[in-house]
């Protein structure tokens, strides 16, 4: 279980965050500073929930030498409306986050549902070792006896005590991440943070603000200033996921960094010098990127001076019995079950599958497989796998197929959380389809065609770019 140490002078708000989150986790109190460092020296705690004013050391004092005995640390300060700066001082010190005072309950719950999953990221060591190491069972690892899983072992393995910029190129769920704190773990820098950054998962408009930070009033709702990931993982590891889904301008400012290793924040004149680890991943084909003006090729040569290729799991289907295995007995210890195996025509169902999911696919069908399962074994019935597309030779030209298919197989991937490269090519036809439609339905007038997509008329005119989408294509049927 992992344990969490409130500071706060006043009683109240110590008893109200224990009363919360005792259910989950070992809560710790501390009423001052010096309270907290003795909780913090005996118990290690995963996080620290802190006040900056204190009666005696204040808050900022405090997490300056918390971060000096443990720069993996995490710390959240709490502050009133009055000291906010004083709080966007402290994420220099180190810092994980701040929440203002009086904070709702459901953001404090999401802030340290984040910090302590980042917690176990910095923590867990990731095995990748072919034989199973003592202890191994409660660690993550990343299972392969194949050939091409061996080669990645001894890659891991000669990239990691080095400072090397690494690319993991590869398809969704095959690994990636655990590769990436595989050579974190196994690098100089493990006793300093380790931050990942979903370049996917936020949007264009605020990702520069979360890797630079920003200056109070750098863009509209800047009410304050900002430190961003590259600062606050100074002298660590930053893993970079779906790097060829960041934008352009994006794309230059990293380049930078790499370059000259500094960076201002948005809005700012201050150069911030860094020194990071840079890990970055992709499930997307950067050299036809680049070709279509979609990547820059300088950033693609900064980034590409060690590349790891993850193979797909239908690339490595010996490793099958394995993974299975090793799901097994992680699912038993979750699930509190006692399944012994999968019966021979399961397994062979398995070992058939194409697997357009990956190793993530495979997990999430046997946990499924293993709470429907009433008895020892998991039977064929159990796996309930869905119908795979056909893969081609040559890859299919998506744009010709019918719209409503394309919106069909896209569904069902997405809801089932396997979507791959095609099916995020499809998120591409779809989008290109819908910006002609809007063009072909104000007869080109991209201002009004903005105004009905719901963007901005420059973010129309980039798409437009992106899509190779000229205006002599925009007459409707009906006028031609």
């Amino acid at each position: 279980m992992q344990t969490v140490l409130i500071v706060d002078d006043e009683k109240s708000i110590r008893y109200s965050l224990k009363r919360m989150m005792e259910r989950d986790f070992s809560v710790l109190t501390a009423q001052n500073g010096e309270e907290a460092l003795d909780q913090f020296k005996q118990h290690a705690p995963d996080l620290i929930i802190m006040d900056i004013k204190m009666p005696g050391r204040n808050g900022i004092e405090v997490l300056k030498e918390i971060r000096s005995i443990d720069p993996k640390s995490l710390v959240i300060i709490m502050t009133a409306y009055g000291t906010t700066e004083t709080a966007i001082e402290a994420m220099k010190y180190g810092a994980f986050d701040y929440i203002l005072k009086p904070f709702p309950i459901p953001q404090m719950k999401s802030l340290i549902e984040k910090a302590l999953s980042l917690r176990r990221l910095m923590t867990e060591e990731v095995s990748y070792a072919l034989v199973e190491p003592a202890g191994a069972d409660e660690r993550e690892q990343i299972i392969g006896s194949s050939s091409k899983m061996q080669e990645i072992f001894k890659m891991i393995g000669q990239v990691a005590p080095s400072d090397v910029t690494v690319l993991l190129r590869g398809e969704s769920g095959t690994g990636k991440e655990l590769i990436a704190r595989a050579i974190y773990h196994h690098s100089t820098r493990v006793n300093q943070p380790f931050l990942p950054v979903n370049c996917a998962a936020i949007p264009d408009t605020l990702l520069e603000s979360e890797l630079f930070g920003h200056e109070k009033g750098a863009f509209t709702g800047a009410i304050s200033r900002r430190i961003g990931k590259l600062e606050q993982c100074q002298g660590g590891t930053i893993f970079l996921d779906e790097i060829g889904d960041m934008s352009l301008s994006t794309q230059a400012k990293l380049l930078r960094v790499l370059q000259e290793r500094s960076f201002e924040r948005l809005g700012g004149m201050e150069t911030i010098r860094v020194d990071i680890r840079f890990i970055v991943a992709t499930n997307k084909d950067l050299e036809e990127a680049i070709s279509n003006r979609r990547f820059r090729e300088d950033l693609y040569y900064r980034l590409n001076v060690v590349s790891i290729r993850i193979p797909a799991l239908r690339e490595r289907k010996e490793d099958i019995p394995d993974l299975v295995s090793y799901f097994l007995k992680k699912f038993n210890r979750e699930l509190k079950k006692k399944i012994v195996g999968i019966t021979p025509a399961a397994m062979e169902k398995i070992t058939d599958y194409g697997w357009p999911g990956n190793v993530r696919q495979l997990e999430n069908v046997l946990k499924r497989a293993m709470l429907l399962c009433q008895g020892e074994w998991i039977l064929e019935d159990q796996l309930l796998l869905e119908k795979t597309w056909e893969r081609p030779e040559a890859e299919e030209d998506l744009g010709k197929r019918p719209m409503e298919e394309l919106l069909n197989i896209l569904f069902e991937e997405l809801s089932r959380g396997t979507a791959t490269r095609q099916g995020l090519d499809m998120i591409a036809t779809v989008e290109r389809e819908l910006i002609l439609r809007a063009l072909q339905k104000t007869k080109g007038n991209q201002l009004q065609a903005a105004q009905l997509l719901g963007i901005n008329r420059n973010t129309l005119r980039g798409k437009m770019e992106r899509y190779h989408i000229k205006k002599e294509v925009l007459v409707s049927d009906e006028e031609s």
